[in-house]
């Protein structure tokens, strides 16, 4: 009895902890790495409280709105939206946002 209690000593670690450790440090760099993506792209909006619209390459054929209203965020394509219902848009001007806040629309 004796000699197989010095051949296993209560100090002696368990194997499977070695894989607990390295799927906790998985864990946190998973998590770290969505952190540093969702900073890297300003995308920190979507976790906030306050409602928002953001256009994703403004002027060009894969131009996308997305607002935020309260805890619905909504995705528009114009280009899927005018070919389901057969409508079709142009584009009528540009609006200006000067350092004040003001918002000049210039009709073309």
């Amino acid at each position: 009895m004796k000699r197989n209690r010095l051949l296993h000593n209560q100090t002696d670690s368990d194997p499977m902890g070695t894989v607990a450790n390295l799927f906790d440090v998985a864990m946190v760099f998973a998590v770290a790495l969505m952190v540093a993506l969702v900073s890297r792209f300003n995308m920190t909006e979507m976790f906030s409280k306050e409602d928002f619209t953001m256009v994703k390459n403004p002027g060009k054929e894969n131009m996308e709105i997305i607002t935020k209203e309260g805890q619905k965020i909504k995705k528009y394509t114009p280009s899927e939206e005018q070919e389901s219902s057969g409508k079709r848009g142009k584009k009528v001007g540009v609006a200006y946002q000067l350092e004040s806040g003001e918002i000049i629309y210039v009709p073309e």
